[in-house]
């Protein structure tokens, strides 16, 4: 049978009062037990004491003991354990050696000692104390007779007390509990009829649950109310799905198809050999290997990768949510793909095109060999030469590897670098420039940060950062790299200074732009492609990073970057 709330709260209460009950009334039998052993024991050392100061003054134990009650039994024990009187025992001699007895060996530890038990000599009980003096036990024995036990027996006027306290409180208990059953039924009749299109009004009691009935009939509505605009929102964004231009499926945890659009199945049937109207074909066809490695490992969150065929080129994107569903993104980015290899085209005819001023520089180079110049003006127009190639040259190699990694980053190869180690190579390959200037290079990263990815892009980081502190910071400054963060998935870190910085701070916004430059001098004096700083935010973002720089308080310049670990 089901109980009520009111029922199983009143068989709470009492459980719970009951075990405080009998709790007290244990604790205060025991309690006044002991006080009442203790009576006795401070009795019996009484006479123990009387007994040991008698023998004290030379009396013998035969005249002591007139001075106590007849039923009491008194032994004079040596300290090896023998029977040396007994007033209950004529020939002692027959007697076993106490020494094992409990109280002999409990007051042979602790100078008392008690004990309840059967006498081995005449078989009667008896209450046996014993107490050390010198070197030997005097033992004071109370038969353990029915007035004994009655004494030691607790009294009962307190138990029948909390009985009847007991009594009262399961009458008080019943009152309460039935005020909060009618509170609890007044609730459970709204949860009942709370479904309904029009519920009848509650007359909630006038208390705390009233109050929060009112409350909950009042958030269920505006629920209700909650729950009609979401449906509303969700129909809309189903038919923004399905008039959208992506191909976009929703799978549950467990690879069951959820929603998808039409644009999903036409991008499966192009990409297939056999047309297929389900989109859980996904997940056995070869060409979405993707999606399988995707589940599978439950590495990362997100994926992205790139399919090609029939000519054609489409995006695939996987996303998994917090409940373990995810979604899979087809894309036809066929003619984004084209753009890109025209993009990828012209950046290489413009390449081209500057070898061509790298290639009229050799040969006037070669005119000033064969003209009878000194040897002054041919060092100078031959430095001048090869200072313009050389810079020529960076630009080609600088603007190739940007191209490469906004429209192939795939091309990369990934692997496990430890930063530390890279840092200490970059240190050691600049020590003269750094000599040169006079610039203290410290590296404050731990010895096992490592992260995934392209050990070339990651030293292409520090190494223009570093460049770019040689050619603008000035002489006698401080370069710090630091790892200053690690939250599980990124490192952070910072890239200082204490150099000259950029006065103007509106300017640093765009200082990662291509070629940009502060100001046409500054590049006079420093040289170089323009492209640095540029490569430094391209290969930050292709290791799923972000970079920024601002000036320092107490002067110089900062970049403060993350890295992915994976």
């Amino acid at each position: 049978m089901k109980l009520t709330y009111k029922q199983r709260l009143f068989l709470y209460f009492v459980i719970i009062f009951a075990a405080f009950t009998a709790g007290v009334v244990v604790f205060e039998q025991s309690r006044e037990k002991r006080y009442r052993t203790e009576a006795l024991q401070e009795k019996l050392d009484a006479y123990a004491e009387l007994v040991n100061a008698a023998l004290m003054n030379g009396d013998a134990p035969d005249t002591l003991l007139a001075l106590f009650p007849q039923n009491i039994r008194l032994s004079l024990i040596d300290e090896r354990g023998n029977v040396q009187f007994d007033n209950s025992i004529k020939d002692v001699s027959m007697l076993e050696n106490h020494a094992e007895r409990p109280e002999i060996a409990a007051a042979s530890d602790g100078k008392t000692g008690m004990d309840i038990r059967t006498s081995s000599s005449n078989s009667r009980a008896y209450l046996y104390y014993a107490k050390r003096f010198g070197n030997r036990y005097i033992r004071v024995a109370l038969p353990y007779d029915i007035q004994t036990q009655r004494f030691l027996k607790a009294d009962n006027a307190f138990l029948y007390f909390i009985i009847v306290l007991f009594v009262v409180m399961l009458l008080l208990m019943n009152v309460i509990t039935d005020r909060f059953g009618k509170s609890i039924r007044q609730l459970r009749d709204f949860a009942v009829n709370a479904d309904r299109d029009e519920t009848p009004p509650f007359n909630f009691p006038n208390d705390e649950l009233g109050e929060i009935g009112i409350k909950i009939t009042e958030n269920y509505r505006l629920l209700k109310q909650s729950k009609k605009a979401t449906d509303s929102e969700r129909e809309k964004l189903l038919q923004h799905v399905h008039s959208s231009e992506e191909g976009i499926c929703f799978f549950s945890a467990t690879q069951q198809v959820e929603f998808y659009n039409g644009l999903f199945i036409q991008y499966l049937n192009t990409l297939t050999n056999e047309p297929c109207s389900e989109p859980s074909v996904i997940f056995t066809e070869n060409i979405f290997a993707a999606v399988t490695q995707f589940i599978s490992e439950n590495k990362t969150d997100y994926f992205d990768t790139q399919i090609k065929k029939y000519g054609k080129t489409f995006s695939m994107r996987g996303n998994r949510f917090d409940d373990g569903s995810f979604e899979i993104i087809l894309n036809d980015i066929t003619k984004q793909e084209k753009t890109r290899l025209l993009k990828q085209e012209m950046t290489g005819n413009i390449a081209h095109e500057l070898r061509t001023p790298v290639t009229s520089i050799r040969g006037y180079l070669e005119t000033v060999l064969e003209q009878p110049l000194s040897n002054e003006q041919k060092r100078h127009f031959i430095m001048q030469a090869f200072d313009r190639t050389v810079t020529l040259s960076e630009l080609i190699q600088d603007m190739s590897l940007i191209t490469k990694m906004e429209e192939a980053p795939q091309s990369f190869k990934t692997e496990a670098v430890n930063i530390r180690q890279l840092l200490e190579t970059l240190q050691s390959e600049l020590s003269v420039p750094l000599q040169e200037k006079n610039i203290t290079m410290q590296c404050d990263v731990p010895a096992d940060t490592v992260v995934q990815g392209n050990k070339n892009l990651l030293y292409s980081i520090f190494r223009n950062l570093t460049d770019n502190a040689i050619h603008y910071a000035g002489s006698n400054v401080v370069v710090q790299i630091r790892q200053y963060s690690d939250d599980g998935d990124f490192f952070s870190f910072s890239f200082t200074d204490n150099g000259a910085g950029i006065p103007n701070e509106q300017h640093l916004p765009r200082i990662f732009e291509r070629f940009y430059r502060i100001s046409e001098g500054r590049t006079r004096d420093t040289g170089g492609s323009g492209l640095g700083l540029s490569i430094v935010k391209n290969a930050v973002a292709f290791h799923k990073g972000s970079i920024t720089a601002k000036n320092r308080a107490t002067g110089g310049l900062e970049f403060l970057f993350t890295l992915r670990k994976f």
